[in-house]
């Protein structure tokens, strides 16, 4: 994908603007942009549940490109089996937890996005290992995973079930770090594979609208919604700050991903220095 020159111009004159801006500004930039997005969201959405949902069908969206690549192209490139992994692993034990607590669309929602990941998962251990560069995929899982069952023993919400607790927590920890390897093979690559960027792009928007339903639902309670209850004295706060930590995560990413579409170009992830693109 080389550069379309008619993608200059206005769109390049703000990017040069804001490009030539200290850090201090572009963060008060980034902040005010995600700021105005959830007043936008605040005050048209007036069910919260939709904003779950919204995030399963971006998801969802986000495999489909994979789907399509996998297919297609016959090739996995770029994509992070470890991230796919841990993916499915949280999938599971939230679709197990929701079984139990909810059996909603969200548990529908779950199944489906799980069964779409173990494809890919399948297609790329069996099908397509080939082109698989697991010499870039080199983050542990277990970085992740112990972290993520220590701090579900530690902190998590009062459920009549005693193990789902444990367990709910946990895919809720695990979910906020899971794009991590994706992010470091992207960045041990240094090049960004289009329907990889757009995979993870749809990814951060995910969970962009997940956090969104969480600050907005502190807002409309004036923030007693933190401490409303004996079982949301630590797990409630812990939730909204899984949710912010893995926006956080993939917000540098969206910045450069949104940029890059403008602008026509292909990104490049240096290891050291950042995003960029050519």
């Amino acid at each position: 994908m080389g550069r379309r020159r008619g993608a200059r111009g206005p769109v390049g004159a703000v990017y040069a603007w804001v490009r030539g801006q200290s850090v201090k500004a572009k963060t008060a930039l980034g902040a005010l942009v995600a700021f105005l997005v959830l007043a936008v969201l605040w005050a048209f959405v007036r069910n919260h549940n939709h904003f779950f949902v919204a995030s399963e069908v971006v998801h969802s969206a986000g495999i489909i490109v994979l789907i399509y690549k996998l297919t297609n192209h016959k090739t996995c490139s770029g994509l992070s089996l470890k991230s796919q992994e841990l993916t499915a692993i949280f999938l599971a034990v939230r679709f197990y937890c929701s079984v139990i607590i909810e059996k909603d669309i969200h548990t529908v929602l779950d199944l489906l996005t799980l069964f779409s990941t173990l494809w890919v998962i399948y297609m790329m251990r069996f099908k397509l290992n080939s082109s698989y560069t697991k010499e870039l995929d080199n983050m542990p899982r277990y970085y992740l995973l112990v972290p993520s069952i220590v701090l579900a023993i530690l902190v998590h919400p009062f459920l009549y079930k005693h193990h789902s607790r444990f367990l709910w927590a946990f895919s809720v920890y695990l979910e906020s770090v899971s794009v991590l390897p994706q992010l470091r093979l992207m960045q041990n690559a240094k090049m960004v594979e289009p329907f990889t960027a757009h995979y993870v792009f749809a990814l951060g928007v995910a969970r962009f609208l997940n956090s969104a339903h969480w600050i907005i639902k502190v807002i409309d309670t004036g923030g007693s919604f933190l401490t409303g209850s004996s079982s949301a004295v630590f797990w409630t706060p812990a939730v909204l700050v899984a949710e912010l930590v893995q926006t956080l995560i993939l917000a540098d990413f969206c910045y450069y991903y949104i940029k890059s579409v403008m602008l026509g170009q292909l990104m490049r992830l240096p290891s050291a220095h950042g995003m960029r693109d050519v």
